[in-house]
């Protein structure tokens, strides 16, 4: 699940891409298979190896039959395109897609003047969908602490603010170790962005907001740094995953494996989880690529708004901050069920 979106980037991008019509009401056209611009140039046998991971879990019979069939297609091309339909559900022209990253930190299993930082496990009085403490409750005012909830304490805050926004992490021991952080849960309140709060306060122009100057304010300004990095209510809880190799991409909350540059993130209310969907993001590098939707996260809201599961590390980490592009996505439906949902919005 969850926010693993460095949602502060795509301020821009979704201003630029679309603006919200008051009506919003859902369109759903199906479509053909050949107005997928790129379809013929992707490899779809490496999707439907994600799919195969994914579907199983998918409870309804339709997709349950397909999961099936897919074992051992010879032609993914061919099977996709005689068992599915893409259906383009939206309420805006473009759509909006970011990438997000498993950031990498330095840590212990025991506090330090090095390791400062704890990652908390749920606690066990936490109920699913009731708001719960508040972020500068748990940070500043050390309300989870010494509570055995403590996973493993980090180094950096700024850091680990991302970490709060990225939803799964690996932190790198002094030992060599490396412990896999995943999402556990949300605290229910609501994220709030910390680069338009910047803009609001006259800091930073739209345009020059990126997660690199967010960093960089916050470290620079080490007082006022760190309440603008309580600014935001919303944040996570993790779960320490011990069997998770570090070849493996992370584990999201329905403890499917992610697939660098083949994971999506969807928002549920629009695109069922474990399906494939036809991604075209526009932008400095074009993408054509068929995804699967196999992760949620709190900010990713709407039937056109997607997040892009990169990879792990640094490096990665900065280019997924340069991921803020328009472009649309079609969820591939089996057959009755695409034009089961043209039917239904005509109702």
């Amino acid at each position: 699940m969850i926010q693993k979106t460095l949602a502060m980037v795509a301020i821009m991008a979704i201003t630029l891409c679309y603006s919200k019509p008051a009506s919003a009401e859902i369109n759903v056209t199906i479509e053909e298979f050949s107005q997928l611009t790129g379809r013929q140039e992707d490899d779809h046998r490496s999707a439907l190896r994600v799919f195969l991971n994914t579907c199983p879990d998918m409870k309804p019979q339709d997709w349950q039959n397909l999961c099936a069939l897919a074992v051992n297609q010879p032609n993914t091309r061919h099977f996709l395109e005689m068992f599915f339909h893409p259906a383009l559900v939206r309420f805006v022209t473009l759509g909006v897609f970011t990438g997000y990253f498993e950031p990498e930190l330095d840590g212990g299993l025991q506090p330090s003047k090095w390791f400062q930082y704890p990652t908390y496990k749920t606690p066990p009085n936490l109920s699913k969908g009731r708001p719960y403490l508040i972020l500068r409750q748990v940070e500043a005012e050390n309300v989870l602490a010494s509570q055995g909830l403590e996973i493993a304490w980090v180094d950096d805050l700024v850091e680990f603010f991302f970490l709060q926004i990225q939803g799964s992490a690996r932190v790198l021991l002094p030992s060599g170790e490396l412990i896999r952080l995943g999402y556990g849960s949300y605290n229910g309140r609501s994220y709030k962005s910390l680069g338009a709060e910047l803009v609001r306060r006259g800091i930073y122009d739209h345009h020059k907001v990126a997660v690199q100057v967010i960093q960089n304010w916050v470290k620079y300004h080490p007082i006022a740094g760190q309440n603008l990095l309580r600014h935001s209510p919303g944040y996570l809880l993790f779960l320490g995953i011990p069997d998770l190799p570090a070849h493996k991409g992370p584990r999201e909350d329905r403890n499917w494996s992610l697939t660098s540059m083949r994971s999506l993130a969807v928002d549920p209310k629009f695109v069922p989880l474990g399906a494939p969907v036809w991604l075209e993001k526009k932008g400095k590098k074009l993408l054509n690529r068929l995804m699967v939707a196999q992760d949620t996260e709190s900010v990713i809201k709407g039937p056109q708004r997607g997040d892009i599961s990169i990879g792990a590390g640094l490096e990665v980490g900065r280019a997924v901050a340069k991921i803020k592009d328009c472009g649309r996505m079609s969820v591939l439906l089996p057959i009755q069920r695409a034009y089961a949902a043209l039917l239904e919005q005509g109702r």
